[in-house]
């Protein structure tokens, strides 16, 4: 059964490299959807570790898939900083407008 828990790491993993890869193409609707996509798994995977543990070789395979994760998402907070700060200019354009 635990072997389901590291296979919800892999599908999470695969997600965010998938977001990662929308990222470099600037395909923020896809970052979006793939973003969903890690949130269903994550609260999957919460459910069902409350129920199962690992086994100390796939503590340590996960331990890899995280940092790999970390990874990911570190990349993803840079390239998105110049969209973000370009929908906050906007944002801000919009609300001086509307005053």
């Amino acid at each position: 059964m635990s072997q389901q828990l590291i296979d919800y790491y892999k599908a999470i993993e695969d997600s965010s490299a998938r977001m990662l890869d929308a990222a470099k193409s600037e395909d923020w609707e896809q970052v979006v959807h793939f973003e969903g996509a890690c949130a269903v798994l994550i609260e999957q995977l919460r459910a069902r570790a409350s129920a199962e543990q690992l086994l100390p070789e796939q503590r340590a395979e996960k331990t890899r898939i995280m940092q790999r994760i970390l990874n990911n998402d570190a990349q993803i907070r840079y390239l998105a900083e110049p969209w973000l700060t370009h929908c906050e200019q906007n944002l801000e354009g919009q609300r001086a407008y509307l005053h």
